[in-house]
């Protein structure tokens, strides 16, 4: 029996077909989306559509994972009223300290929501779009985030539905993996907090039902079982069986760190984002703008390609013969520095030369990523081993150089699609029941180990705090 899992990224949307029983990928294939930081929901449903060709209608469950936080209005006919807002786009910036502020500081958002919203947050989307759009948000009836929307869209009664283009508001469905990535859900009860999103944005929405980890929630025009779906995050802990004392750091555009706990987070910092996972669980986690394209903008300022840099990085000693590069090239979110750049401290005659180049922009990477996972630590989540994902972890210097800077040895899991993957292990687990997902075995994986080098760490640390000081760093 197979299954099938979606992953509907910013970039593309990937669809696997899988053995219901262990998990082997039978096939997939891949769609591109548009770029930018908004898109019309119609381009995923294509994409999809494309992806799924001749893979979806032999799978007997289906499941979708999707980019959190985009936000999706709908009228009071369930058509969509502008195009959706993705996570990376930080125009709500100032909506989102303006919620802060309105409702009660960091600490209050923290105990309530579990998170400090930010911008990519759709609740300060809503705010957002009631202080800038006016028609629209007064036309807004409802809001859904892009797995709600396609999940939607695969369903039988979306067929039926005037071709798919108009929504049923009243049977829209959400897990709470997605939803605590809000900002108006609460992770430790379990449950929406309706009145912030009618905060936001000025009058109350309908949002959708909260199906349970292993519910069916509906079927596929061609009769398959729909699982309930999640957020892509959600769906990599699940593709990748994570279990608590798991911490994953996945390097891609932007990195994120994050792990399996059995309490819900609370950080007033801000840094933690306290999400439920898609199993009952929580999945705290931090996220950093800048990974993959610091080493993508490195590599071209030497004149090279990524493999090129990994040759470069790997040829020059640890810790850059002194060379340390704050990585905060687009700004930061974790530390909070949206404002920020990019410096470069300790060059010399000596060690300007491109292999330092090189090994400083990994090391840095590394070291951002290092911190972030320290956040999830102080609050209470414990680390028995690293696994390393994502583009990131195809880089042989990565591999190489994560033990020193993450003091531990590292795990890297074969390159697969992990979030379409978890995506179809959800499906298989609302086929299948019972109380837990199917034991998929792991996949392959490699084990890398490195003398600790706590100095490159001790640097980074040190011109952080530095530069913090700086006027830009705050502003």
């Amino acid at each position: 029996m197979l299954v099938a899992g979606v992953d509907s990224s910013t970039q593309s949307c990937k669809v696997v077909l899988c053995d219901a029983d262990d998990g082997t990928v039978v096939e997939a294939a891949s769609a591109p989306h548009p770029d930018g930081t908004e898109c019309d929901p119609a381009a995923w449903w294509t994409a999809l559509q494309q992806a799924g060709d001749g893979l979806l209608r032999r799978a007997a469950a289906v499941g979708v994972a999707a980019q959190q936080h985009g936000m999706i209005v709908l009228d009071e006919a369930g058509a969509v009223i502008r195009p959706a807002l993705l996570w990376n786009d930080l125009r709500s910036a100032e909506a989102a300290a303006e919620l802060v502020t309105e409702m009660g500081g960091p600490q209050w958002w923290a105990a309530q929501t579990g998170s400090v919203p930010a911008a990519s947050f759709t609740i300060t989307k809503l705010r957002w779009l009631a202080e800038h759009e006016h028609a629209s948000a007064a036309r807004a009836a409802s809001v859904l985030l892009p797995h709600d929307w396609l999940t939607w869209r695969l369903s039988s009664d979306s067929a039926r539905a005037t071709g798919g283009a108009v929504i049923r508001l009243a049977e829209t469905v959400t897990d709470r993996g997605d939803a605590s990535g809000t900002g108006y859900f609460s992770p430790a009860k379990d449950e929406w907090l309706p009145e912030l999103a009618t905060a936001a944005i000025g009058h109350p929405l309908l949002l959708p039902r909260v199906a349970k980890p292993a519910e069916i929630i509906g079927e596929t025009a061609r009769g398959a079982a729909l699982s309930a779906g999640t957020g892509d995050n959600m769906a990599a802990a699940l593709g990748l069986g994570l279990e608590p004392g798991d911490l994953v750091v996945s390097i891609g555009t932007s990195g994120t760190a994050f792990a399996v706990s059995e309490r819900p987070a609370a950080d007033a910092s801000g840094a933690v984002c306290g999400f439920s996972d898609a199993t009952g669980r929580f999945l705290p986690l931090v996220c950093t703008v800048n990974a993959g394209l610091v080493m993508r903008a490195t590599a071209a300022l030497l004149g090279a390609d990524l493999a090129g840099l990994d040759a470069l990085a790997l040829a020059a000693p640890a810790g850059a013969d002194g060379l340390t590069l704050l990585p905060y090239l687009d700004g930061e979110r974790t530390p909070s520095r949206p404002s920020a750049t990019g410096v470069l401290s300790g060059l010399t005659t000596r060690n300007a030369n491109p292999q330092n180049m090189a090994r400083a922009a990994v090391e840095a990477v590394l070291a951002s990523l290092a911190e972030a996972a320290d956040r999830l630590t102080e609050q209470g989540v414990a680390r028995q081993r690293v696994l390393l994902v994502g583009g990131g972890a195809r880089s042989p210097a990565v591999c190489a150089i994560a033990p020193g800077i993450f003091a531990a040895p590292v795990v890297v899991p074969e390159p697969a699609e992990y979030v379409a993957i978890g995506a179809a292990r959800q499906a298989a687990w609302a086929l299948l029941g019972g109380s837990a997902p199917p034991a998929w075995p792991p996949m392959a994986a490699m084990e890398y180990e490195g003398a600790p080098q706590p100095e490159v760490r001790q640097r980074h640390a040190a011109l952080r705090e530095q530069t913090a000081r700086w006027p830009e760093a705050s502003s």
